[in-house]
């Protein structure tokens, strides 16, 4: 299952593929010809060249001295250590949660043992499944209601709401509808599918599952 290196927490809501099978998505450009597009005609910002050359080199450096390596990812204490079909599940239900925690400035910020944004989400998943709640089962958590979600969760202060709670719950539904229909309620089954291809694992996320085909029309392009 080497494909699960390919599973960060933010790496599937910047796919934009063209020349799919799936209609909805013919016409959508790729991530690099998005930004070129974007960069020409965007009317309320501009890129600085120099900034895309300082990042550049900055990740590189990065790469080369270890920082940044897929590996890494187990060792975070809210990700699974693990790289087994437990851990697919798991990556696959908090990516389909992990979207938007910005929260305004004169906001309380949504915390989980301390955590926020992200590792919130995981801390939380976490938490729920060392509580006896089968949070990575599609069978459950296609059908799971309001206030268990909500219980699961819930906020260090007991009072600040995860963002968007409603598009979340809705896209758990989604999901895990979506593999009890087709892939025998396991993710496992699509990362199978893709025979050890990330990019033909992203096309069949995107394409099977509505809720990550994250595009939008652009001055005549998607």
């Amino acid at each position: 299952m080497n494909s699960c290196c390919f599973f960060t927490h933010s790496s599937w809501r910047i796919i934009r593929k063209r020349k799919r099978q799936n209609s909805c998505l013919a016409m959508a450009l790729n991530p690099r010809e998005s930004g070129e597009y974007i960069v020409k005609n965007a009317k309320h910002l501009t890129v600085i060249p120099e900034g895309i050359d300082i990042l550049a080199k900055e990740v590189i450096s990065r790469l080369q001295s270890g920082e940044l390596d897929p590996k890494n990812f187990s060792q975070n204490e809210t990700h699974p250590k693990a790289t087994d079909a437990y851990a697919i599940e798991w990556i696959f239900v908090v990516d389909t949660l992990n979207f938007c925690f910005w929260t305004p400035t004169d906001y309380t910020k949504y915390k989980v043992n301390g955590y926020t944004g992200y590792f919130a989400l995981c801390a939380a998943v976490n938490r729920a499944m060392a509580e006896g709640i089968d949070i990575t089962n599609a069978a459950y958590y296609s059908t799971i209601d309001d206030d268990t979600l909500r219980k699961i969760f819930r906020s260090d202060d007991g009072q600040t709401s995860v963002p968007l709670f409603e598009k979340r719950i809705a896209c758990l539904h989604e999901v895990g509808t979506r593999l009890l229909e087709k892939w025998q309620g396991k993710f496992e089954n699509v990362v199978r599918a893709a025979n050890n291809s990330a990019a033909r694992l992203l096309e069949l996320v995107v394409s099977e599952f509505p809720c990550f085909r994250d595009e939008a029309d652009y001055e005549g392009k998607r």
